[in-house]
């Protein structure tokens, strides 16, 4: 997908992706390419993506090192293979909600 084609599916939309059958997180598509990703464990990352060539690629608020993704369309939804090394991961859309994320916010004392 193009980075147009990417924010026209994606944008106001949270997408739930799985690995194999077995969930693994969660990203909420905002305005001017902000999103915010949570490994399901209420805990939620700020951050933003870009277009670089036929990838897209996201910096988020504790890892500003790009994660970089190639994102095919098919008939079941989002195919998302991870660019940085495409034989550790590849993520498939298992769900597309118009609800924002549930993020319960920073972890307060010990």
């Amino acid at each position: 997908m193009t980075g147009a084609e990417f924010d026209a599916y994606s944008r106001g939309k949270t997408f739930y992706f799985a690995e194999g059958g077995t969930p693994y997180g969660a990203e909420e598509y905002l305005d001017n390419r902000r999103v915010r990703w949570s490994f399901l464990d209420g805990e939620c990352k700020e951050g933003e993506w870009y277009e670089d060539g036929k990838m897209i690629c996201f910096v988020y608020e504790d890892r500003p090192d790009p994660q970089c993704w190639t994102f095919v369309q098919s008939a079941a939804g989002l195919i998302a293979t991870f660019q940085n090394d495409p034989t550790l991961t590849e993520l498939y859309e298992v769900q597309k909600s118009p609800e924002p994320l549930l993020c319960l916010g920073p972890k307060v004392g010990v």
